[in-house]
């Protein structure tokens, strides 16, 4: 049932099927219903669920016309799967492909203009998405994870030496049906975690207080065999092979996804907008820096995959002309 949340647009929990299991996804829907829409697709980064800071993303996009799908991976948030907080990158790249075919299913929404929105993590995700073919009009990649090796450096050998034997003992325990071994995926420095850089846990605990929830309100772990992989997942090997045009947005004191790491992999990016801004990984998603961040979004949406048929700027390919390339008919 749809709830209405603003005189622009209305809102309903709806769920999709991931190989099997029921992801969730809020649907925000312009009011002025008419003409088929694009629509933005959005999850979150490591760890996080689509109730930390997203729907306020999604709320100004829907303001703008656009239709948008806001989803929790499996084992996340309201989504089912078992066993929870499992993180794996296959499962998360599959769950983005379930979304994305949803969401080119809803009515009213125009199947050639699928965008990505992906923060952290998820950042990554849309680029390997967009570069291992899946047909989108655009992406969004805020502060995005690119470099596997960079993301390990940037957290420093003993923050990784620490994960390391609860990471083996949650990987031997999954051989042996056992319960996952979770650890945090936030914490502070010196402490057992995913992240421990001196932001992290004040930038997660600020996330928190404006997202309404409180902590506890979700998990905040992630089972620990993720530590053992995530230096092997760098979705800048995709970066030169993205054919849509793509926003990435990077702050400057980055200590999770390093600045220059995430230029170099932008650079790569044939139709890439970069915004650089001041501040920490956590920053763009709460004031000051939040409003400057998706007006920015906002307005790379309406040049490049507008709600009407406005002029596109020269040279730059349609979305119909992107989805053509990247199935490979031109």
């Amino acid at each position: 049932m749809a709830e209405p949340s603003d005189h622009l647009f209305t809102f309903s929990e709806e769920r999709f099927d991931s190989s099997g299991v029921s992801c969730a996804a809020r649907v925000y829907r312009p009011a002025d219903a008419g003409a088929q829409r694009p629509v933005v697709v959005m999850a979150h980064g490591f760890g996080g669920v689509r109730a930390l800071r997203l729907y306020a993303y999604a709320e100004r996009f829907a303001g703008e016309g656009y239709v948008v799908v806001v989803f929790d991976y499996r084992g996340f948030g309201e989504s089912e799967g078992e066993p929870r907080q499992l993180l794996s990158v296959r499962m998360q790249h599959e769950d983005w492909r379930a979304a994305l075919r949803y969401a080119r299913s809803l009515d009213g929404v125009d199947p050639q203009k699928v965008v990505a929105w992906g923060t952290s993590f998820a950042g990554g995700h849309v680029i390997t998405m967009a570069g291992s073919g899946e047909p989108l009009a655009a992406i969004i990649a805020q502060v995005p994870h690119v470099s596997g090796p960079a993301a390990v450096r940037s957290t420093g050998l003993r923050a990784a030496a620490k994960v390391a034997t609860p990471a083996v003992r949650d990987l031997v325990g999954s051989w042996l049906g056992r319960e996952p071994v979770r650890i945090d995926s936030v914490s502070t420095p010196g402490h057992v975690g995913m992240m421990t850089t001196p932001d992290a846990r004040p930038g997660m605990l600020k996330l928190i207080r404006e997202s309404g929830l409180s902590e506890g309100s979700y998990p905040q772990t992630v089972a620990a065999r993720i530590a053992l992989t995530i230096g092997t997942y760098s979705p800048r090997r995709w970066a030169g092979r993205v054919q849509c045009p793509a926003l990435v947005q990077i702050v400057t004191d980055d200590t999770i996804t390093p600045r220059r790491v995430a230029e170099a992999t932008a650079a790569k990016i044939r139709h890439s907008t970069v915004k650089l801004y001041p501040g920490g990984h956590f920053d763009p998603y709460v004031e000051p820096l939040f409003e400057t961040v998706v007006a920015d979004q906002v307005d790379f949406l309406t040049r490049y995959v507008p709600t009407t048929a406005t002029p596109r700027p020269t040279g730059e390919p349609s979305a119909h002309e992107v989805n053509l390339r990247q199935r490979g008919q031109v």
